[in-house]
């Protein structure tokens, strides 16, 4: 633990490890099999990214969500750390040299997407790997019982045939009793293991359920109340616009984030956030995982999500400095049945989900027995269009596609190009002679890139262009008629959403769907929604009670700060010290008007309060007379 204590003072400048973090991290660097539950701020990375320096050799880190990796890999080189990922998507040559160099020992944290680690190309250069470590991030999803399933995470544990005894870490930051012994079983972890949970409570953060008859107003006015940065989630692009618009109207500094942004304008607004020059972000939930910053005041939900994990990862990205802060849920009767109608969506009769895969097959021009492993850009409102289908109908069908295992979509990512000189320096003068419109080009692209002639390099095409005065469009015509006269080898950027075949077609007439297991993965879905109903709904117990007894913690005191335990508190008087407060004022007057006595509670409810002096006048321990109070 001495060496894990200097690797992360010198990467990462802390001085000690978080609660639980030395604990894991020693279980790690005994061997042991390692389930860690650290709720969101918890430092899960560390528990991995720490390990992996003090041992000998690569760690492979299995992560679902490419943005996810991206940014931890781009964290990790940051830090000087030798970092790559592999996902769907990317070039042969470059998946090809990362994994080499895996191979060779120059690499210390490789990143896989799951359904990369079930390909025979990923499995050959496993084996030939110096493996130290395997590191399971965002481990809920191996199980049917968590609210992110996902089937190719099943095969993981095929890791240990190629080599036996390395250990494994799995890490979460949401998981139900179930769903934390269902992720030991299926990783396979050995006799000897480790398995540490921190509580789930938060003792500063105040969870609240607001029922106002207009949400915009209501937000403005807790944006208003409470100072301090803060993060509004909101379910589409549109209304990140909208509500950012609308709190700007009203002097709230705020800015819209979602998925479909240009990568440098969410860069910008990020980096304006974190540095606290723009007090607001208004987000779907693609804002907030990697995200550090740890004095965000309030989170505020416009909507439910639709589980309990999901509401629990993103309010908890409140108040992690330890500081009093809130999570505030807005809330209106209409929500639930919006969650239950998009339910009903989400699990399309399995006779349509085949005619979806049929579809699918028609689309992308693939036949039977081919595309196994490999990644197509996906227009969902195209396809939907072209075979007649409403788009969250034709979502929910892939989805369903996915969940058993014959496909996978994953996240809205953007991928920059990629250009590689072929010829020498002299070759390359000798063409720019002869095709002298490529000049400013070429030595724009070798003026802002390092190793083009022995590396792929990214291009940002869009800063590219408009430096050179031309289209996108132009630009990319020219790098393709390069690359056709075997100048360069180049890849256009490329964004959106991508399809990835998990298996290889098949005739969809023998699609098999097991109706068991999708009813249950609906039933589970339906007890999640039922959950977050709930919460929204009722006010008979503690909100922070409610959530952790959904995570296992049965037993956990009411937290005292919610709006439930704040109005258990607030608006029910005691009888005796409201009698003794008025008796004691009486003494030194000989009577008080009602409004005036009403007002020496200023921390209860008026009307409350009010109730309690009619029965104090009822037992004759006060007299009252032309709405003015005095002694008997």
């Amino acid at each position: 633990m001495a060496q894990a204590n200097d690797i992360l003072k010198q990467y990462w400048g802390y001085p000690s490890f978080r609660p639980l973090q030395a604990e894991i991290i020693d279980s790690v660097l005994a061997g042991r099999d390692t389930l860690a539950l650290l709720p969101t701020g918890g430092g899960k990375s560390i528990c991995f990214q720490v390990p992996a320096l003090a041992r000998e050799g690569v760690t492979l880190v299995v992560s679902p969500l490419i943005a996810l990796m991206k940014d931890q890999v781009r964290q990790l080189r940051s830090r000087n750390i030798v970092a790559e990922a592999v996902y769907s998507g990317m070039r042969s040559s470059d998946i090809d040299r990362i994994f080499d160099n895996a191979v060779y020992g120059n690499t210390k944290l490789l990143y896989l997407s799951p359904e990369r680690l079930l390909t025979d190309l990923a499995r050959e250069r496993i084996r030939r790997m110096p493996l130290s470590l395997v590191a399971i991030d965002e481990a809920h999803c191996i199980s049917q019982w968590g609210y992110d399933f996902r089937p190719p995470y099943l095969r993981i544990a095929e890791v240990r045939e190629l080599h036996p005894d390395v250990p494994f870490i799995a890490v979460t930051a949401t998981a139900t009793p179930e769903v934390i012994e269902d992720i030991q079983e299926k990783l396979e972890f050995r006799k000897e293991r480790g398995v540490f949970q921190q509580s789930f409570s938060r003792d500063n953060l105040a969870y609240v359920v607001r029922r106002p008859p207009g949400k915009e107003q209501q937000l403005a006015e807790i944006l208003t109340g409470v100072a301090g940065s803060s993060i509004v989630y909101v379910r589409s692009r549109g209304l990140t616009r909208e509500i950012a618009h609308h709190l700007g109207r009203r002097g709230i500094s705020a800015a819209a984030y979602h998925a479909g942004l240009e990568p440098e304008e969410k860069d910008l607004r990020q980096e304006q956030w974190i540095d606290d020059r723009q007090r607001v972000m208004v987000a779907t939930n693609a804002f907030g995982m990697g995200i550090d910053k740890p004095d965000v005041r309030t989170v505020v939900h416009y909507g439910p999500p639709d589980s309990p994990e999901a509401y629990f990862q993103e309010a908890g990205r409140a108040g992690r400095d330890g500081q009093p802060s809130f999570a505030v849920l807005l809330w209106h009767a209409s929500d639930g049945e919006r969650l239950l109608r998009q339910w009903e969506q989400r699990y399309p009769p399995i006779p349509e989900v085949k005619r979806m895969y049929r579809a699918l097959g028609s689309y992308l021009q693939l036949a039977v027995g081919g595309g196994k492993g490999e990644a197509y850009a996906f227009d969902l409102a195209s396809f939907s269009q072209r075979f007649g289908f409403e788009v969250r109908q034709a979502y929910s069908g892939l989805k369903a596609l996915e969940q058993a295992g014959y496909i996978l979509l994953t996240d809205d990512l953007r991928q920059a190009a990629q250009l590689q000189f072929l010829v020498t320096k002299e070759q390359l003068y000798d063409y720019q002679i002869k095709h002298p419109q490529t000049t400013r080009l070429v030595k724009s692209i070798l003026r802002t890139t390092q190793g083009a002639f022995l590396n792929p390099v990214q291009l940002r095409e869009g800063s590219l262009a408009n430096f050179l005065g031309v289209t996108l469009e132009n630009l990319q015509r020219t790098l393709v008629k390069m690359q056709a006269e075997g100048i360069i080898d180049y890849t256009p950027e490329r964004t959106g959403p991508q399809l990835v075949f998990v298996e290889e077609r098949i005739d969809p007439d023998n699609l098999r769907i097991d109706a068991r297991r999708y009813n249950f993965l609906k039933e589970q879905a339906r007890h999640r929604i039922d959950t977050m109903i709930a919460y929204c709904s009722f006010d008979d117990r503690c909100r922070s009670q409610r959530l952790l007894q959904y995570f296992g913690e049965t037993d956990a005191p009411e937290c005292g700060i919610c709006d439930v335990c704040r109005r258990k508190r607030t608006l029910v008087p005691d009888p005796e010290m409201v009698h003794a407060t008025l008796r004691e004022r009486l003494r030194r007057q000989r009577e008080i008007p009602l409004p005036e006595a009403l007002d020496l509670f200023p921390t209860l409810a008026r009307p409350e309060v009010a109730a309690v002096l009619q029965e104090l006048v009822n037992e004759g321990l006060l007299v009252k007379r032309d709405d003015t109070l005095r002694l008997p």
